[in-house]
């Protein structure tokens, strides 16, 4: 003999509303997930083109820094720069230029004993 509907339990009454909230949970939160990525991604796209044309102008100026660097390093930009200052700056003589060798790789590594200081003849000597 069938049962009526208000001898159900409420598991067998509620059921399939639960069943369809949580399907409808799942489904609305993957929506959820998946436009958040999207918005993720494109945020950090924003992010990485704002890096590279900043890169870009970076290396552009950096270029032209370099460029002014040289050309203010000529003998003739510092010469005009002293004249304008009124330094008295003139070409020293080759008498006055005084050029020094850099040591070899090879005569730093024969003279391996360290010279801390010269000795001094007028100190009395240690033991």
């Amino acid at each position: 003999m069938a049962r009526n509907r208000k001898y159900r339990t409420a598991a067998n009454r509620f059921g399939p509303a639960l069943k369809a909230f949580l399907l409808c949970l799942l489904i609305g939160g993957s929506g959820v997930g998946y436009v958040w990525q999207k918005d993720q991604i494109r945020r950090l796209s924003q992010q990485i083109k704002e890096r590279e044309t900043r890169l870009n102008r970076l290396k552009d100026e950096n270029v032209k820094r370099r460029q002014e660097l040289a050309r203010l390093r000529l003998p003739s930009s510092l010469d005009a720069q002293s004249k304008k200052w009124n330094l008295g700056l003139i070409q020293p003589q080759m008498s006055q230029v005084l050029r020094l060798t850099e040591p070899t790789r090879e005569a730093l590594a024969s003279n391996r004993d360290p010279q801390y200081a010269l000795e001094d003849s007028r100190l009395p000597k240690s033991p």
